[in-house]
This record gives structure tokens, sequence and C-alpha cells, in this order.
């Protein structure tokens, strides 16, 4: 019988090839650049939910915001909603630990984890009341001790006041961080802004294969018990998460989370798109070879060369194909211009590329060498292709 998840995590031998794994990781140069890489990103993911989520109440669908539906619903404020977003993303990771196994990282539950103290982390740098609520000068001192014993006390719009780190009253002042005053708010505005800076997150972490978690875990359940696809998977969990917000919002907002939902998964794939994008370039010429060597030699690339005829000459050519990165495209044409080499060069944007991609990076000689992790890959293909 195949041992499960569960079985597995109770054998030595699991704990120890885990911590061996880890132990290997945390002494290479590319686990603490991607540590920085996707804390960064996880505090623009905190800037899209702290400033412009949380004081517009969008929900959208995603663990934040049915984490906002909750705050709201027990009267809590920035604190009590990073707790909140860490209980949730926790219980995520553990329920999909037990129904889908160990395919998610460490670096998902990283990030996972870290989004609660980001939004902590900007409630204490620039909390976002400075622009949205005003110091009430000379406060009662009644309404001062009401709010210190946590009381809520509502001003005469029927907004709550509030009490900020140093002890002072604030009242409400402005509807959301982009609104030019009470009752003076767009919506759209505050939606587009947040969308844009969280898709640019979730982008730079799908970039280096790692996820915020939340809602990709969810969809990751629904993906494999409701047999959905992923895509299918993620609009049917934000669309559950939108429609919770029906306890605190009319049904204008909800309509409105919706359509963020959709256009975030349009902006993500937009973003990310932009970030793997590459460029696949035909060259066609009487004088392949020495574009051939540059490209095996100089920019470390493998290419494919057809023999091909003009149509309207009848001569025969050489065609060479190739996959490059932007920077590698750029190399490539001031070669072959500062060689005058007669050739005709065709190229198209290329952001979706499977099998032996080599990642590089350029030496201060100009030149392309393939980078460590994937020459491990490179070696490990050399070594079957030989046993074969």
């Amino acid at each position: 019988m195949e041992n499960t998840f569960l079985h597995q995590v109770f054998t030595g031998a699991y704990w120890k090839e885990l911590f061996a794994s880890f132990a290997h990781a945390i002494r290479t140069k590319k686990f603490w650049i991607e540590l920085i890489q996707m804390t960064v990103a996880m505090l623009l993911g905190a800037v899209a939910v702290y400033y412009f989520l949380m004081p517009s109440h969008l929900i959208v669908g995603s663990i934040s915001g049915l984490s906002i539906v909750i705050n709201i619903a027990i009267g809590g404020n920035a604190d009590t909603m990073s707790l909140i977003v860490v209980a949730i993303n926790a219980f995520l990771l553990v329920l999909a630990f037990l129904l889908i196994g160990n395919e998610f990282g460490a670096k998902t539950v990283y990030t996972a984890l870290i989004l609660g103290p980001c939004i902590q982390f900007w409630d204490r740098v620039y909390p976002s009341t400075n622009f949205t609520h005003r110091i009430v000068e000379d406060c009662p001192a009644d309404l001062l001790l009401q709010l210190q014993h946590g009381e809520r006390v509502l001003d005469a719009n029927g907004n709550p006041y509030l009490l900020d780190h140093a002890g002072n009253v604030l009242e409400q002042v402005k509807d959301s961080v982009m609104s030019a005053g009470l009752g003076l708010g767009d919506i759209w505005f505050d939606l587009i802004c947040f969308v844009v800076v969280l898709s640019i997150c979730q982008s730079f972490l799908f970039k280096i294969n790692a996820s915020s978690g939340g809602l990709d875990i969810l969809a990751k359940i629904v993906n494999k018990y409701l047999h959905f696809d992923i895509g299918t998977s993620v609009s049917v969990a934000g669309a559950i998460i939108c429609c919770s917000a029906f306890a605190i919002n009319d049904f204008r907002m909800v309509i409105i989370g919706l359509i963020g939902t959709w256009i975030n998964g349009l902006a993500v794939n937009h973003f990310t798109n932009g970030l793997n994008n590459r460029k696949r370039v035909c060259i066609i010429s009487k004088q392949t070879e020495p574009v051939r060597q540059y490209i095996i030699k100089s920019l470390s690339r493998g290419c494919s060369i057809y023999d091909v005829t003009g149509g309207y000459s009848n001569d025969a050519y050489k065609e060479i194909q190739v996959i490059l990165t932007q920077m590698e495209f750029s190399s490539l044409l001031e070669f072959i211009r500062e060689s005058k080499i007669d050739a005709f060069i065709t190229a198209g944007n290329c952001s979706e590329i499977y099998g032996a991609w080599m990642r590089h990076r350029k030496q201060r000689d100009g030149k392309y060498v393939i980078i460590n992790e994937d020459e491990e890959i490179l070696a490990t293909a050399k070594r079957l292709k030989r046993k074969a």
C-alpha cells in the first residue's frame, strides 16, 4: 500500500531528508536572494491590502477580503486584522498538507505567514489613518476614557472614533485613501489601485516559483476535489469569498468585488507574461556559421538550423531559430550589425517555454553563462543521456 503524506511525516527518514534539504538550501546564495525578494513582494502586497483594501471596505476574492469581513464583524482594528490573516493562512496551510499533500513548499508557508506582520509593519511605519482621519483637538475626557476601555463610539456621521498608537483620538474625514472627503470617494479608483499593486506582487512571486498562499491554496483544494481547471478554481474560490461580503456590504459593493477579482486575474497574467517574455528569433542568411558560433559560445544558447529556399530567387539559405531573452536578442543584433552579415531577421514574443530552457547571467566580458542551479540540471541530463 502506498504511504500517504500523513504516514510519511511520522517517519524519521522523512524529517531527516527534510532537514538535510533545508540545511543545503540555506547555504546557497539563491535561497537568501529569493528570501529577500519574497519579503519585498509581500511588503508590496501588504501596501495593497492595508492602504487600498481595508479603508475602502472592498471585498475582492482573497483571504484578505475574507479577513476584512470577519474583522469588521467583530469590531477589530489593524492588529486584529493581521492576526485573522495569519490564523486563516495557517489553517489553510495545514488543510492543504492534509488534503493535497506535500506539494506546497517552504516559500508558500513563509509568504502566507508574513502577510499579517507586514500589515502591522505599515500600520506602525505610516498608518492609513494619516490619510483618512484627523486628530480631535480638545477631546472630551469621557470620550477618551470610553475609547481606552475598548468601547465603540460613533461620530455625527456614524463612523467610529479611533485611538492611534500615541493615544490621540481620531475622527474620520475621508472614506478611503484615494477619497477627497466623506461621501466623495470613488470605489473604482480604490479597486484599480489595489488590483495593480497586488498583481505586481503576485507576478514577482510567481516569477520565483512562490505564491502568497491563501486563495491559491483554496483554489488547489477546489481543483483537486471538484476537478475544475486551476483558472476556474481561482474564480470559484474568489467568488465564494466575495459573496461573504453580503454580511457587511450592499449588493453594489459585492458586484464591484467580483469584477475586481476578475480584473486581478487579467492583471496577473499581464505582468507575469511581461516578466517571462522571451524572443523567438528567426535568422535567414547565407552566412549563418558566424551567427551560430556567437549564439553557442557567447550567448550559451542552443539553436535549430534548417535548409530553406527563397520563393522569389530560388536561392538556397540557412535558417536559424533560437529563443533568447530581450538582452540576449539585443546583443545578437549588435553582433550581426558589427559583423556586417547580410541577414533577414524576424522576432516574436514568447511567454511560455517548456523543456531544457537554461537561465543565464551576463559576465563582465559580455559573455553569458548558465547559472549554477541550471548547470546541475544540465549535468544530470548529460548523465542520463550517457546511461541511455
